[in-house]
């Protein structure tokens, strides 16, 4: 039998001999017989605090001794004295960032918590990535709106926000979304359309990576798609991908945390129902259901398109190049193709 059978099995096979030791029991190891004795370890512990020695490290006292003729012990036993006796630290003042609580909401219904987050999809090249913008509800795992651009900004994560919960009709006040602390999340145009429309905002934890779960989780699905590309070629591609790809995650994807259903599945909307198919039966208006917007949302949202406009028009007075004109533009075109 194999050696290691045997020594586990000894104290079955023979009961008469002493059991081993239990595991976990401390055992005195015996002393080394080139270890430093007491005297030799205190004469290196008055040697290093020495005024020369202060601002070096215990290699350079090392270098310095053998210089002189005098050697104690080796560096690393040096290391590991000063570090028994608690005296090898950092003496640099460190940053230490303030407890953070940790981020707990609770959706009990739909349209309750959404979560928000943007990814890159890899170009046609290196170095270039189209956005994409996801908004999710946490209760249904229902993907409320996506939108692809050509770059991550503060205004167009406003325009795509303001009409995702417009084409939704989300009543002002019990709604919360939550997302990480990106500089477009964190961004004054996104505040002050949040707070326009009653709507509560959340956000990670600075430094840490996993208080957004479920979008994470949903970009992971995304990407380990089996058709999904290791590049686009344009973001036409990029949309053709997606649009399926969300009708497929709402309407055949079945999630864990959903008791294996699908979100579609799931009671949804003010009334329970459904946003309407677009037409020819393409798939679902990801980005909000059809109807005639409430008429403070449409206030809302005139005000933050007129402020766009004001905007460009403002950076075309102070001549700042065509390149910020048509940036502004081209946010407009985007969600007027998801229109």
């Amino acid at each position: 039998m194999a050696r290691a059978s045997f020594y586990r099995q000894r104290p079955r096979l023979a009961p008469s001999v002493e059991p081993l030791p239990e595991a976990g029991t401390p055992e005195e190891r015996p002393l080394h017989a080139r270890a430093l004795s007491q005297e030799e370890r205190a004469h290196v512990l008055a040697v290093l605090p020495e005024e020369r020695f202060q601002d070096r490290s215990p290699a350079a006292v090392q270098a310095t001794l053998l210089e002189e003729g005098q050697y104690l012990c080796s560096t690393r036993t040096m290391y590991r004295i000063v570090e028994q006796e608690g005296e090898s630290r950092e003496r640099r003042d460190q940053l230490v960032h303030p407890p953070h609580r940790r981020p707990e909401l609770l959706a009990t219904a739909p349209n309750q918590l959404w979560s928000g987050d943007i990814t890159k999809l890899r170009g046609p090249v290196k170095w270039t990535y189209f956005y994409l913008y996801v908004s999710l509800d946490v209760f249904s795992r229902y993907a409320v709106g996506w939108m692809v651009a050509h770059r991550e900004s503060a205004e167009l994560a406003q325009q795509f926000l303001a009409e995702t919960l417009g084409k939704h009709q989300i009543p002002a006040g019990p709604l919360n979304i939550h997302a990480d602390r990106g500089r477009v999340m964190t961004s004054q145009p996104v505040a002050f359309l949040r707070a326009d429309l009653g709507v509560t905002k959340t956000h990670s934890r600075p430094y840490v990576s996993d208080d957004n779960p479920y979008s994470e989780s949903q970009f992971r699905t995304l990407k380990y798609r089996p058709a999904f590309p290791d590049r686009f070629g344009s973001i036409q591609d990029s949309r053709a991908f997606c649009r399926p790809f969300f009708q497929w995650y709402n309407e055949e994807h079945r999630h864990s945390g959903l008791g294996w259903l699908t979100p579609a599945m799931v009671p949804w909307g003010p009334s329970g129902n459904r946003p309407g198919r677009s037409p020819g039966g393409a798939g679902r208006r990801l980005s909000g259901a059809s109807g005639p917007l409430r008429p403070e949302t449409a206030q809302t949202l005139a005000t933050a398109l007129g402020g766009l406009d004001q905007q460009a028009r403002r950076y075309r007075a102070k001549g700042r190049g065509r390149k910020s004109v048509n940036s502004h533009a081209g946010c407009l075109k985007v969600l007027d193709t998801h229109r």
